[in-house]
Parts: C-alpha cells; sequence; structure tokens
C-alpha cells in the first residue's frame, strides 16, 4: 500500500476509534459504589428497583455491552433487563440485555424480526415502575432497525415507502418525517409509552445539525412535524400514484383529525420524567481526523462538518479543491490534508443494468472521473499526488459490504491499465464494481458506531 493512501486510512480510523460507541458512553456514565451517574443525573442504585436498556442503531452493540460494563456483574444481574435492535451482524450475547438482529447486515431496510423487537421494547417501557430507570440507547439505522407500523399499515408498505423515498433521493429529514408519522414508537411514540420511572436518552448522531426528533426518527422527543408535511414529501418525491394506498388513507385520516381538533393531537413528552443527550457526532470524529493528520506532518484544512449535498457533486468538488492546492503543496514542499463530514445522498439514474454501490463509493468515483478529466492519469502532472478517501464511520455504505472506497496512484494506474470507464459506472451508480475492479474498496467490517461520514484527501510534494 502506497504510504500517502496508509495515512488516509490512519486519520480515517482514528476518526472512527473517537467516536467508539463503547467509549462514549463510559464518557457519560459513572458507577461509584451505590452511586450512579448518567449526564450528570444521579441516582442511587439502592433506591432503584430495575434498570431497563432499549435501544435502536448500528452502535447499539458496543453501548449495550458498554452499560454492562459500568454497572457490573452485581447490579446488572440483580437489576438489569433489556433488549436493542440492532443489525444481524452486531448481534452477540451480552449479559442481561438481549442484541436483537432486527435487519440483515447491509440491508437498511425495515424487517419482520424489526417489528417483533420493537414491540419488545414497547412492552419493557410500557411496564416501568416509579422506582425504575430507563435507558435509551440511540444511534445511526436507528429508523429502520425500529418498525411498529401504525394499525392499518403493514410492513410492506412502509418498506415500500422506504425503498421509495430513497430511489427518490429523500434527505434523511425528508425520509424520517414520513416515518414518523407510520409508526407507534418513531416521532416520541417511545416516550408517550412511558407511564411511570425516568427515561434518559444516550444518541450518537448520524444526522447533520443533530437534530433530536430526526436521528432514529426522534422516539423519545416530542414530534413537530405533521401528517400533511408527510404527505407533501410522498406527493413531491414519490407521487401519489405509486404510494401504497393504506398509506395515504392513515395520513389523510391523521390531516382530517388535526383539523378537526385544531392541532397537533399527539400528547406531549414530560421533560421531567424524559431527558435527551447527544454523546457523539460528527465533529467529534472529524476533531479526532484533523488531530492524527496534524502528528503525521501535514498541514490540516477542515472543510466542512455535517455537510450534506448530492454524493457525486460533493466529489467532483474535493476533487477540484485537491488539484487547486497541488501547485501551493509543491511551492511549499509541505503535504496537505483535507477533511470533511457529513452524509451526501445518492441521485440514482434510469437504468435496467445491475448496479451496487454507495454513497461513499459514488463520491470517490465521481472524484475519479474529474481527476482523470482533468489530465491527472499520472498523478504526477505540475508535480503533487492526491489520495482521496471517504467511508461511513460505521462500516456500511449503501447494501454493501464495504465502508467506502479510497483514489490513489495504484487504482489510477489500474484503471488504465485495465481501460477502465468510470463514467459509465458512474452513470448507472455502479461504483461497487468499479472499485472490485480497479482496486480501492474501504472494508472495515461493523464499527459499532455511527455519525455519518469522514473524508480524507492528501496532498503531497
Amino acid at each position: 500500500m502506497l504510504e500517502l493512501t496508509a495515512h488516509a486510512l490512519d486519520i480515517w480510523k482514528s476518526a472512527v476509534d473517537a467516536v467508539s460507541s463503547s467509549q462514549l458512553v463510559k464518557n457519560v456514565l459513572q458507577r461509584q459504589g451505590d452511586e450512579l451517574t448518567v449526564c450528570g443525573n444521579r441516582f442511587r442504585l439502592s433506591d432503584l428497583q430495575r434498570i431497563v436498556v432499549v435501544g435502536t442503531g448500528k452502535a447499539g452493540a458496543g453501548m449495550a455491552s458498554a452499560v454492562e460494563e459500568v454497572l457490573g456483574a452485581d447490579v446488572v444481574d440483580a437489576k438489569v433487563i433489556g433488549w436493542v435492535n440492532v443489525p444481524a451482524d452486531c448481534a452477540r450475547e451480552l449479559r442481561r440485555i438481549r442484541l436483537h438482529a432486527a435487519r440483515p447486515a447491509g440491508v437498511n431496510e425495515p424487517t419482520v424480526e424489526g417489528v417483533g423487537g420493537s414491540l419488545k421494547i414497547l412492552q419493557l417501557v410500557e411496564r416501568l415502575r416509579d422506582d425504575d430507570l430507563c435507558l435509551v440507547l440511540l444511534s445511526g439505522g436507528g429508523s429502520a432497525l425500529l418498525p411498529a407500523p401504525c394499525f392499518g399499515v403493514s410492513l410492506d408498505d412502509k418498506q415500500e415507502v422506504t425503498r421509495l423515498l430513497s430511489r427518490g433521493g429523500a434527505t434523511i429529514n425528508e425520509l424520517n418525517t414520513v416515518r414518523k408519522q407510520l409508526s407507534l414508537i418513531k416521532g416520541g411514540g417511545l416516550a408517550r409509552a412511558l407511564k411511570a420511572g425516568r427515561m434518559i436518552g444516550l444518541i450518537i448522531s448520524d444526522v447533520i445539525g443533530d437534530p433530536l426528533d430526526i436521528i432514529s426518527s426522534g422516539p423519545t422527543v416530542d414530534d413537530d412535524s405533521t401528517p400533511a408535511m408527510a404527505f407533501d414529501i410522498l406527493k413531491r418525491i414519490v407521487g401519489l400514484n405509486n404510494t401504497p394506498k393504506a398509506v395515504l388513507e392513515l395520513l389523510n385520516e391523521k390531516i382530517a383529525l388535526e383539523a378537526s381538533s385544531a392541532g397537533n393531537t399527539r400528547p406531549r413528552i414530560d421533560p421531567d420524567r424524559v431527558q435527551n443527550y447527544v454523546i457523539g457526532n460528527n465533529a467529534v470524529a472529524v476533531a479526532a481526523a484533523e488531530q492524527q493528520a496534524r502528528s503525521l506532518g501535514y498541514d490540516v484544512r477542515v472543510i466542512g462538518v455535517g455537510i450534506g449535498g448530492i454524493a457525486s457533486e460533493i466529489g467532483r468538488d474535493l476533487a477540484r479543491q485537491c488539484l487547486a492546492a497541488r501547485a501551493e503543496v509543491v511551492a511549499s514542499g509541505k503535504p496537505l490534508c483535507l477533511i470533511s463530514g457529513g452524509e451526501p445522498t445518492v441521485r440514482l439514474s434510469e437504468t435496467k443494468l445491475p448496479r451496487k454501490g454507495g454513497r461513499n463509493q459514488e463520491l470517490v468515483l465521481a472524484a475519479c472521473v474529474e481527476i482523470l478529466n482533468a489530465g491527472s492519469i499520472s498523478q504526477s502532472s505540475a508535480g503533487g499526488k492526491i489520495t482521496i478517501l471517504s467511508g461511513g464511520t460505521d462500516g456500511e455504505d449503501g447494501p454493501t459490504d464495504a465502508a467506502g472506497a479510497w483514489l490513489d496512484a495504484d487504482v489510477l494506474q489500474s484503471i488504465q491499465d485495465q481501460h477502465l470507464v468510470p463514467e459509465d459506472y458512474l452513470a448507472i451508480n455502479n461504483a461497487y464494481e468499479f472499485f472490485s475492479r480497479a482496486g480501492g474498496l474501504l472494508k472495515s467490517g461493523p464499527t459499532h458506531t455511527n455519525v455519518m461520514d469522514v473524508r480524507v484527501a492528501l496532498i503531497s510534494p
């Protein structure tokens, strides 16, 4: 592996390590003898009858494991019961918290198994008593892992709506606005199920700006979105003729009910019983990447945190910034690192050809097209060498086994040797197949965290 590529991987891994779900929980959860502190809230363990741990998300396994470790075997065995919905490749046996495989690895859609787990979580919360504490562990990917369709809407209906919105390029905010209106548990449904006890949400954010009502579709926070908003999103992105009939009927019923009630019919969540805390986000990961890049001797520019947009456009722009910086790097003799974070979306093209990929792979493929169009196949024109890497901090990028991809001199040489035409792959969103042939697939496996993506671009003299 080229030194520049090894450095890019090292910087990206440092970002992922900094948002380790286990460490983030330990930062805010401490036990000293009979005292338990959760984000500054103090409890006497002897006063608690039960500690119920529920949650959802790609970081759920690491978060749940950390809770058991902090509490200790004596408290866990005596007081803890829990259920957390996670991807199948994250499920493993813990002492008292059940890690439930709610969907297959790499398939970000609701499943029958997810519905069963979500109903179990609702039951646990509904049965809390005044002397119980509920810890809710939420992280990225939680929306698809926590399906509990409203009565009259089937799981198939929800799956179809999710697919249609995703294919239409819906943002995570738009997707979750619709999901919340179709769910018993999202949009504050979990918190509204709480009749007694205390609930504290520990949240690892995978959404730009850390909006609590959007992360995992906000099961523990008040929902200010409306059925009319969800209806308008479906009308604009999917089309009413393509939307499942049961979904439209439910939304129309809710719209009519709110009109007759002159406002949102969902009761407000009691802030004395329910608190939420963001314990990790994209900014934490980007800051760690910056620190590691400086330790490796790079000048560093953080060009954005929590960036959205279209993956291919962001990739092209990043490549242009790298190309523009080459002359400066060659003149100074000092290597430069550009770092950014966020979560773009893929704009799917119409095609009947097979395709596979994810937003990070698409971004790097678009950067590749831009660099090749600039005549930089040798990576040596005007001096200066470039490596671009983009990866999901959760270890997943679309329905693939890769976290993302990188572009370096070896990948560019492979493209030339095999006479590959990256534009053809980009045109049909087939980035995984491209990097399978050219090299450069970033495969990390599950990381048990999720704070969107981190991108690293290195330019050396």
